[in-house]
């Protein structure tokens, strides 16, 4: 049983080859490199959101996807294109609007881990 439990354990520590956190505004990003058992690379995104009870208790929120190798090329290319219309599009009244309303940070926001 004990040997079991140790493969189990090396196998998630291979699983997690690398990851980088982004934090915007009042949400993060979780960017995540792992490996299938063939050693295959795939990437999860995961955001995280802090979600405050009636209580005061808080939770937090989180939604994943999975990306794997061969759609890298088609959702780079169709997350660069619609940021680009955004970008086009987006009046510059409104994102101006929108930074001053998600530029300030607050402790809460700091505590989150």
């Amino acid at each position: 049983m004990e040997s079991i439990d140790k493969k189990e354990e090396s196998d998630n520590i291979k699983d997690e080859i690398y990851s980088k956190a982004v934090r915007a505004g009042k949400r993060t990003y979780f960017f995540d490199v792992k490996a299938t058992r063939r050693n295959e690379f795939y990437l999860t995104i995961t955001e995280s959101k802090k979600r405050f009870e009636d209580e005061g208790k808080f939770h937090f929120e989180k939604h994943k996807i999975f990306l794997y190798r061969e759609d890298f090329e088609k959702f780079a290319e169709g997350l660069q294109e619609v940021v680009n219309y955004i970008r086009e599009n987006q009046s510059e009244e409104y994102a101006e609007e929108y930074e001053s309303n998600y530029s300030s940070i607050e402790f809460e926001d700091l505590t989150a881990g």
